[in-house]
Order: structure tokens, then C-alpha cells, then sequence
């Protein structure tokens, strides 16, 4: 991310200290995650430590410090998603995609994260890519939706 952006993003915020969180997660947005050099540029626009700026963006689970696809793949792994075969989506998916829960693979396509529960268990197995969710899901059906994120 080239340093003029990041300096829009501040000053979209009035370069205010206060707002530390949401020009992270401005960064967030548009680059996927948060580089190193662009932590330090807000630090020194910000005039906020680096130390604190790492205690943000580590502490809180929306933020990244390492490189995401553009592709967020969340399977459900909830009770009722379990018990309808989430395990053999996941391992479709991960098949298909070459990378495990919590990897992201090098052409940064996809990221691939399980979770505790999406709230539409009557739809299990769920998987939701990109927050668009995927219903009723099957090893079958995982090769044609994930067709559409390529």
C-alpha cells in the first residue's frame, strides 16, 4: 500500500489519535491486511507509539498482519453444521483450495477460517465467502460455488 493512500485515509481523520481504529481498519479494507511500513507511517502521522499501534492491531481479531486473500472462506463448524457433515466440506474446500483452516493461499485468492457458529443453522452446513452465506453445503456443491471467487 503506497504511502499517499495511507496518508489520505489519515487525513480523512484529520490525522486525530483518537481515531487510530478506524484508519487501521480503513487500511484493513482496502489492502486485506496491515503491512508493516503502513503501521509505521501511521504511528508517525498518528504520533501514536508503535508499541500501542501493535497492542491494537493484535489484540483485536478484525485486523490482519498477515497477508488475506481476497477471498474470506468462513465453514461453519457449529453443532448443527457438524452433524450434517461441515468436517467433509471443510476437507473439500481445503482440498480443492490447497490450504488449511487458517492459511491463505500464495496467489492471496483465498483465506480459509473456520467458525464457531454463522446464526442459520437451519441452513447447515453453511459456508459464507465473502459474507455471502452458502447454504446446505455438500462436498459436491463446494468446487461450483467456489467457482464463482476465482
Amino acid at each position: 500500500m503506497d504511502k499517499e493512500r495511507i496518508d489520505r485515509i489519515i487525513d480523512k481523520y484529520q490525522a486525530e489519535p483518537s481515531y487510530l481504529i478506524q484508519v487501521l481498519l480503513d487500511i484493513q479494507a482496502e489492502n486485506h491486511w496491515l503491512p508493516k511500513d503502513a503501521l509505521a507511517r501511521v504511528g508517525e502521522r498518528l504520533k501514536v507509539p508503535m508499541t500501542w499501534i501493535q497492542h491494537i492491531a493484535t489484540f483485536y481479531k478484525a485486523f490482519s498482519l498477515v497477508p488475506k486473500g481476497r477471498n474470506k472462506v468462513h465453514v461453519c463448524m457449529g453443532t448443527a453444521c457438524h452433524v450434517r457433515g461441515a468436517t467433509r466440506v471443510l476437507d473439500t474446500i481445503q482440498d480443492l483450495t490447497g490450504i488449511k483452516a487458517g492459511e491463505t493461499d500464495l496467489d492471496l485468492k483465498f483465506s480459509l477460517q473456520t467458525v464457531n457458529c454463522l446464526g442459520c443453522c437451519a441452513l447447515g452446513p453453511v459456508v459464507e465467502i465473502n459474507g455471502k452465506t452458502h447454504g446446505k453445503m455438500a462436498p459436491g456443491k463446494a468446487a461450483d460455488v467456489l467457482k464463482n471467487y476465482e
